[in-house]
């Protein structure tokens, strides 16, 4: 048998990448296409962070990790979300180490160096009188909130945000965001790389067989296309639009994003087991009976489905080669009451059992391309167009950014 190479040159891999098949199996197995990984897009582009009503109240926190860069997001006194490394400026230690609370200030557990809630340094123990404060405050992030979504950056100088937000503001003011409340949130560390856990979002091949609970829900692929012959199709958005919800199709010039909404298989009107809502309160404002789901992607860290009764948001972070964490959270109407406006249960029982098979398919992906004899095989043009337009996405970046572009 024939040995794939265990090295590989970058930038002649990816111009040589025909765009009909994956990417070579060292893109998912390689320690050094990894670490590019997280060079020229984790680190340099917007990522999902969580929701600004996670943090009502000044002191109140979340943390995360992208890549090797533990991260704090904090409301501060003045009602702003900050974010900031969570590296302590004395001798590195992590400052916050649980995943989300409340605080006064940020206190170093090594040496109890404190900082405010705008990351400024006020007390250093035994320090010379020569020591400068101002020079030892938190290392600051760029923080954008759009209709509580949180994204950051952390590069020196972001791209813009502007682009994106005047495309999703339109399609999220129908929504009741800020009248929202996470109801059940979940995580998990998938053993594959983050490519390959986006490549199975992006498509529905395996969505029928794989997915029972889901594929109840809906007519054809949840990837984008609507299963709705185009007249169908049409006539849906033209009914959601008149009813104020924006429906038709728009995506960023390089795909980096797309919003769409698809209809629901006829007397569905929620991702349930039984297609009845989960939720009596809707989160939007629309007379529309049946909204079916508003879909959002966002390379290389999101995606979301917002449905009249509750919207599903979910976050995936590289933590290794092999290695990325899904969360993934349940939106509902603040006013909603555990018990008696919903069941938790039937809220997020197709989610579950969809992400633990996903879980499962991604890391049969990873263990299989790990083998030296694996070959990118041809993508179907019909059932996997999602995936072609990630790794359309994915090639484009890296060859600009590797090449020295911005």
């Amino acid at each position: 048998m024939k040995i794939a190479s265990t090295s590989i040159d970058l930038i002649s891999a990816l111009e040589n990448h025909q765009g009909s098949t994956i990417l070579d199996r060292e893109f998912y197995t390689s320690e050094q296409i990894y670490q590019q990984d997280l060079q020229q897009i984790w680190y340099r582009d917007w990522v999902f962070a969580g929701h600004s009503i996670e943090l009502p109240k000044p002191g109140d926190f979340i943390t995360l990790q992208i890549g090797d860069c533990p991260i704090v997001l904090v409301r501060d006194r003045e009602g702003d979300i900050r974010g900031f490394h969570n590296v302590c400026r004395h001798r590195g230690s992590k400052l916050c180490t649980e995943t989300k609370g409340k605080t006064r200030n940020f206190i170093c557990p090594y040496h109890q160096w404190s900082y405010d809630l705008t990351g400024k340094l006020f007390n250093a123990r035994s320090m010379s009188d020569d020591f400068n404060y101002d020079d030892h405050s938190l290392i600051p992030i760029h923080v954008e909130v759009i209709s509580t979504h949180i994204f950051i950056c952390l590069a020196e100088n972001p791209p813009s945000f502007d682009v994106f937000r005047q495309a999703a503001q339109r399609y999220f003011e129908p929504y009741s965001l800020a009248d929202c409340k996470v109801a059940h949130e979940t995580t998990e560390v998938e053993n594959g790389n983050w490519k390959i856990v986006f490549e199975n979002n992006r498509e529905c091949y395996h969505c029928h067989k794989g997915h029972p609970e889901l594929s109840k829900s809906f007519v054809d692929d949840l990837a984008g296309n609507s299963g709705c012959a185009d007249t169908e199709l049409t006539q849906f958005w033209d009914e959601c639009e008149q009813g104020g919800l924006p429906s038709k199709s728009v995506a960023a010039h390089d795909n980096q994003y797309r919003l769409m909404r698809v209809a629901l298989a006829p007397d569905f009107h929620s991702y349930t087991l039984d297609g009845k809502p989960a939720v009596a309160k809707r989160v939007h404002s629309s007379d529309v009976e049946n909204s079916g789901a508003l879909l959002l992607y966002h390379f290389p860290s999101s995606w979301y489905h917002y449905l009249g009764d509750h919207i599903l948001s979910f976050r995936a972070l590289p933590l290794a080669h092999n290695k990325t964490e899904l969360t993934t959270k349940w939106l509902v109407h603040k006013d909603a009451v555990e018990g008696e406006d919903y069941q938790l249960d039937h809220l997020t029982a197709v989610w579950k059992a969809t992400n633990e098979q996903d879980k499962t398919f991604v890391e049969l992906v990873q263990k299989g391309v790990s083998s030296p004899v694996f070959k990118p095989g041809h993508l179907s043009e019909i059932e996997e167009s999602g995936v072609t337009i990630f790794l359309k996405w994915y090639r484009k970046t890296m060859l600009e950014r590797a090449k020295g572009g911005s």
